[in-house]
């Protein structure tokens, strides 16, 4: 494949899977670690960590990205991936729950800075338009497969080992990554238009706001937020608890909600080809709001079987697909080349905001009050996105496909991209 004969793509790229296949560990240790110590109450602990790591997100990825210009951005990365390894070796040795607060909060600020400062590197390296393409199809195929694999991985170990080993192998990825990128000869970033730090930060906030497209996804990330946070917070307590299983058990209903998302990734290329991103993406969040909607009946109706557990999940993760793989190429159309930094760190904070409104419903709420209010209360906030969503993105924005160009083409760095809007 000639994307994956660009060197420094193919190391950086691996370096991306290592880590996220560590940080797919991770979360299921996190999750199973919050039983041992919290029990019954997991689910709250779990929801505190994930709420600290939004806060996180939300406040440093945009102040990122306004600072990557200014630091050689293979240097940064590199350290990153060394501290977030370094803070992971040191979970399993947590004896208190402020433990677990304390490094969760030093973890989610390296991977806060992290993730945008890799996604605008990319661009830099894979200059093709439909290489591009690719690589946001490859990206996602790898968030795809750490999403199904990393707890099938787990529910394997965690049939001969405690789940506090699994940390080792999350600490292993993350300096294993480090190596790869240090191998890699990667651009510093371009001066942006932007001189002064928060005019940086809040330029690409600025470009969703007067975007209909990008408007459009602020509301779908609270549809993905509401839904996935019923999967990510609440999985372990409801198997334990409501289901009666064990730790792999929690790992295999994890595994579920992967494998739907692994196959809305291997179909969706080719779909992306001949339909709009945003006939696909609303479809993803109708298909969010059914599972969510499918998700409260379970609780309800008192019908907490596993068979229904697992459809629920994997639906849940098929609409996550169809919301999140497009997201990329919509925002690269809407911005010039300049603002992808400033554009992608935005979308990371707006949709981890989301987040951090879903994740206390899930953990404390569903801890204090019970699923049977959580889940509704969310699958309310999922149908109030996809209806923002219908109304914030016109119809006519998107009446385009997004294909591949035939020939491919190369554009100058400083080329604006405003006629590949259309293509969104």
């Amino acid at each position: 494949m000639r994307l994956f004969a660009i060197r420094d793509y193919r190391h950086l790229f691996s370096a991306q899977v290592i880590a996220l296949f560590g940080t797919g560990l991770t979360t299921v240790a996190l999750g199973l670690l919050a039983y041992d110590l919290a029990g019954p109450r997991a689910g709250m602990v779990l929801g505190t960590a994930l709420t600290i790591k939004m806060v996180m997100y939300v406040v440093i990825a945009p102040l990122a990205a306004a600072y990557v210009d200014r630091l050689p951005r293979r240097t940064l990365l590199v350290l990153l991936d060394v501290v977030r390894g370094a803070v992971v070796l040191a979970l399993p040795l947590v004896t208190e729950v402020w433990h677990i607060y304390i490094l969760i909060g030093l973890l989610q600020s390296a991977s806060a800075a992290f993730t945008p400062t890799f996604q605008a590197v990319i661009p830099d390296i894979v200059t093709d338009e439909s290489d591009y393409t690719r690589a946001l199809s490859a990206s996602q195929v790898a968030y795809t497969m750490e999403s199904l694999l990393s707890p099938v991985l787990a529910a394997v170990a965690l049939t001969f080992m405690s789940f506090d080993r699994l940390f080792l192998g999350t600490s292993a990825g993350f300096l294993i990554s480090a190596l790869l990128v240090l191998s890699t000869r990667i651009p510093d970033a371009r001066s942006s238009a932007h001189t002064k730090a928060w005019d940086k930060a809040a330029a690409g906030i600025r470009t969703f706001l007067r975007t209909p497209r990008l408007r459009g996804i602020m509301a779908l990330n609270l549809v993905v937020a509401a839904s996935g946070s019923i999967v990510v917070v609440n999985t372990v307590n409801y198997v334990r608890d409501e289901l009666g299983g064990s730790q792999s058990d929690v790992a295999w209903m994890l595994a579920a909600s992967g494998t739907g998302t692994l196959l809305a990734a291997l179909v969706l290329p080719r779909v992306l080809d001949r339909i709009t991103a945003r006939t696909v993406m609303m479809t993803g969040a109708g298909v969010l709001v059914g599972g969510t909607t499918a998700a409260v009946t379970l609780i309800t109706a008192g019908l907490t079987t596993w068979t229904g557990t697992a459809i629920t999940w994997t639906v849940i993760g098929i609409g996550m697909a169809l919301v999140i793989t497009p997201t990329g190429k919509v925002l690269r159309a809407s911005v010039g080349r300049n603002a992808i930094p400033e554009a992608f760190a935005a979308q990371f904070s707006l949709s981890h905001l989301a987040w951090l409104i879903t994740y206390p419903i899930a953990g404390w709420l569903g801890t204090n009050a019970g699923f049977t209010l959580a889940w509704p209360v969310l699958a309310v906030l999922a149908g109030a996105g996809a209806i923002g969503a219908l109304l914030l993105w016109p119809r006519h924005d998107g009446r385009a496909t997004m294909t591949r160009p035939a020939t491919p083409t190369r554009h100058a760095p400083g080329k604006d991209r405003s006629t590949l809007a259309k293509a969104a």
